[in-house]
């Protein structure tokens, strides 16, 4: 029998599938499969560039403004604290609408649409901020309803979310074909869509033991996903070979979403099966006294420690940090300064993927393979860095920081490629710091789950997460774009041109980027170090059973 039929479940009667845990991770995966909009602005960055009238400074501060919305969400993790998961999509879905149709309207050239530069900030930073809230409702959800398996969740949930630029990629083009200005409509319309649809599934579990065979049930979810990414893969290289047609186009996606919606099979069969031992196990239930008036034994709770007391007095570690013990603990500095060097240098790299391709010379169709394949590696990073960080930390005891320090190490060598100029080296530049950008991100949630405890994940998840913007607007508006507007006011004298008003700069040649990536490169091995320094400060920690006292809880 298996272990998630708790005493507080059977006195329930079985429910459909539907209203299991399981079907709570699909309808996630659907969510977070059609969230990844940000991951395209390499895509339509463009358009907007084109259509405005933007230098690639102001390009660059319009991708800060993209970032911080889609990396600091706080606010919707202390939404989360005491609203239910549907209210937090349900924002998500309302602030995606309303950034992205907006941006739509004035890249059309809209007359109702007049944008100034800040207006076209906020919208970008209100639309992206509704990825935090669907990340927020969707993950820490899945995370409380599998805390002992939460680096596997959160590997594969972010790998989907990875996934998710090359799944709207496909659908756009079976939808628009190659108008590119209708990629920033169906992210507008299509991920609010998704969601409301699926919102009333998402929702914590309680009173739920770990299955003996969840980690096997995950592995199923895990071929199914990477089934899918080799499909995209081999969709997406053939695409730049060869010149689809519409119909080819919607024969391609039609696959595709056969594959996406494939784990419903997992997750059907799953539950069922455990509605049916529920069932044998209530028809063989001999109630116990006391359990007769339908009273459960309730567990003993620990003491409430208020928010403002015992601020530079937190617990152990891996206990349930308050909000404020964790933002101002020296391990969540550590981890902070880390994601600002790490994080921020892939985050450049990935952002400027238009940029670069076209300063080397690359057609859009290139360009458009690339954002592709960096979504793919993304996704590869995503749910390597999850199921094999859980599995070295369980069977090894490696911590999960020393993994982070060889992710951030990768990410140097990738940076320094893109410096080298080599357009054949490009592509593998850009699939290593895809792959290291997806690995990060678990890494980083779970080592927050595990120092901190999962009472306030929600707000210190996404604390965790608003270091990235700060080193995007560093590495990308300050040197990146500072570097390139120089470079290619430099070649516009030398043919003994000057700017006009409303002219957007172009820089060509590979002296657009290097010096830029190269300090990137330098910066990212800084946060390796940093890293190092937590992997020695928790080592003791991760050789214990961390995952102890939710068996114990349960």
């Amino acid at each position: 029998m298996t272990a998630d039929l708790s005493l507080r479940n059977l006195g329930k009667t079985p429910t459909p599938f539907f209203n299991g845990r399981w079907f709570t991770v699909f309808a996630s995966i659907l969510i977070l499969s059609v969230s990844g909009g940000t991951y395209l602005f390499g895509l339509y960055s463009q358009n907007v560039k084109s259509s405005l009238g933007y230098d690639q400074t102001t390009l660059n501060l319009l991708s800060f403004f993209k970032d911080v919305g889609a990396n600091v969400g706080i606010i919707a993790g202390l939404i989360n604290e005491v609203c239910p998961p549907w209210v937090v999509l349900l924002i998500g879905s309302l602030m995606n609408f309303s950034g992205y149709i907006y941006l739509w309207l004035a890249v059309n050239g809209d007359e109702l649409v007049k944008p100034q530069v800040w207006q076209m900030c906020l919208c970008l930073m209100i639309g992206a901020n509704s990825q935090t809230f669907t990340n927020t409702g969707a993950l820490v959800t899945c995370v409380k309803n599998f805390p002992e398996s939460r680096g596997i969740v959160i590997g594969l949930l972010k790998g989907f979310v990875g996934l998710s630029g090359a799944i709207i990629t496909q659908l756009f083009h079976a939808i628009y074909g190659n108008n590119g200005k209708s990629l920033v409509l169906l992210i507008a319309w299509l991920p609010p869509f998704v969601c409301c649809t699926l919102l009333k599934y998402v929702r914590v579990m309680k009173g739920v033991n770990r299955q003996e065979n969840e980690v096997n049930i995950f592995y199923q979810l895990l071929y199914i996903s990477l089934g899918l990414a080799g499909f995209l893969l081999m969709v997406t290289i053939l695409q730049n070979r060869v010149a689809f047609t519409l119909v080819e186009y919607r024969l391609s996606s039609c696959i595709m979403l056969l594959l996406l919606f494939a784990p419903i099979v997992v997750v059907i069969r799953e539950e069922l099966r455990i509605g049916k031992n529920r069932k044998q196990v209530l028809d063989d239930f001999t109630p116990l006294k006391g359990l007769e008036q339908g009273k459960l034994p309730s567990r003993s709770q620990g003491k409430e420690v208020l928010w403002f007391k015992n601020v530079f007095k937190p617990p152990e570690r891996g206990e349930d940090y308050t909000i404020l013990q964790a933002l101002l603990s020296i391990d969540m500095l550590i981890l902070f300064i880390t994601t600002i060097f790490g994080a921020g240098g892939t985050l450049t790299a990935i952002d400027n993927i238009g940029q670069i391709g076209k300063a080397l010379g690359y057609p859009n169709t290139s360009i458009a393979t690339f954002t592709s394949l960096v979504s793919i590696w993304g996704y590869l990073g995503r749910v390597v860095s999850g199921f094999v960080s859980e599995i070295f930390l369980t069977k090894y005891k490696v911590p999960r920081p020393l993994m982070l320090t060889f992710v951030l190490l990768l990410s140097c060598f990738g940076h320094i490629l893109i410096a080298m100029g080599v357009p054949s080296v490009l592509d593998v530049a850009l699939a290593i710091l895809g792959f290291c950008f997806g690995a990060m991100a678990p890494l980083i949630f779970s080592i927050i789950s595990e120092l901190f405890g999962l009472k306030h994940y929600a707000t210190l998840l996404n604390f965790g997460g608003a270091a990235s913007p700060i080193g995007a607007y560093v590495f990308n508006v300050r040197l990146v774009g500072h570097f390139y507007d120089k470079e290619a006011l430099r070649q516009m004298a030398a043919l003994g041109l000057f700017r006009k008003p409303g002219d957007h700069l172009t820089c060509i040649g590979i002296e657009c980027y290097r010096s830029s990536f190269l300090i990137i490169a330098a910066a990212s091995f800084v946060g390796c170090i940093v890293s190092y320094i937590l992997v020695l400060r928790t080592r003791k920690f991760y050789k214990g059973d961390i995952y102890k006292k939710f068996r114990e809880q349960a």
